[in-house]
């Protein structure tokens, strides 16, 4: 069953989504959404109890819900209970929020966007810049955030033709390629950053994106030369692939006289821009 995961954002919060191609269904992570509608912050907790709660009373919600692994704040996939469009409403309905109708329209629009991303891509691709722009990233940087994107579908279409399944396996062989090339783990990244659920590529500089794309260009070429099978051998080419990007970066840094691999992060900046002004 192919799947395609996606974060969608809900007033500037991140809502977990995976799409099955088979059935052309969302799903959706449900203590992302209750996380929103209900503005807790132990959205799990309020979960547990209201899963109890409709189990006492009957609900046939609770015999809907379904798991799939999804990432969480530190870079791992973890199995998430996850509902269909159909039954994220009448989810809705079981949590008293004054964001319930808001949140409704916006479930609309996403199934609808789905289908026209489908009809054609290149709306997607405008859907995503606009959805930057309102972000207030520069022209420049979006540029290469959207190559970076490009970049990133073709390594893992790679990896799923030769044998690797999205998950466990995407996480590893990412992993390798991001400690090969900044002498950091995707956690220790996201932690240098002061991430957690949010993107560690949307919160790059210009130059950290140019040679993670360059790390994973060369990760994919090695891939197709050597016709790699197995996640033994591709976590061999994505450590080669790596460091080829690692050996520039350690250039260029002596030439710069500074590190390139930085704490500054997009959102943070923005935030202490606007308390200055």
């Amino acid at each position: 069953m192919k799947k395609t995961t996606k974060i969608a954002i809900f007033e500037n919060k991140e809502i977990r989504r995976h799409w099955d191609d088979i059935k052309e269904e969302w799903y959706f992570s449900v203590v992302d959404i209750i996380e929103v509608l209900a503005g807790t912050d132990r959205p799990r907790k309020y979960w547990d109890d209201l899963k109890r709660k409709l189990i006492q009373e009957g609900s046939q919600l609770s015999d809907k819900i379904g798991q799939l692994k999804m990432i969480a704040s530190d870079g791992k996939y973890y199995l998430t209970d996850v509902l269909d469009t159909e039954n994220i409403l009448r989810l809705i309905q079981s949590i008293p929020s004054p964001k319930a109708e808001p949140f409704k329209l916006w479930l609309a629009r996403v199934g609808y966007e789905r289908l026209e991303e489908t009809a054609d891509p290149e709306i997607g691709i405008h859907r995503a810049l606009k959805t930057y722009l309102k972000k207030g990233y520069s022209q420049s940087w979006i540029n290469q955030r959207l190559k970076s994107i490009e970049i990133r579908n073709l390594l893992t279409d790679e990896w799923e033709n030769r044998g690797v399944k999205e998950g466990i396996g995407f996480a590893i062989l990412t992993d390798e390629i991001t400690q090969a090339w900044t002498g950091l783990t995707t956690k220790q990244y996201k932690n240098l950053k002061g991430l957690k659920k949010e993107s560690l590529r949307d919160n790059m500089t210009n130059l950290e994106l140019v040679l993670n794309m360059l790390a994973e260009t060369a990760t994919t070429e090695i891939h197709k030369k050597d016709d790699s099978q197995g996640i033994s051998k591709l976590k061999s080419d994505a450590h080669v692939g790596g460091n080829i990007a690692g050996g520039a970066r350690k250039k260029l840094e002596k030439r710069l006289g500074k590190s390139i691999i930085t704490s500054q992060r997009f959102l943070k900046n923005k935030e202490e821009k606007k308390r200055l002004k």
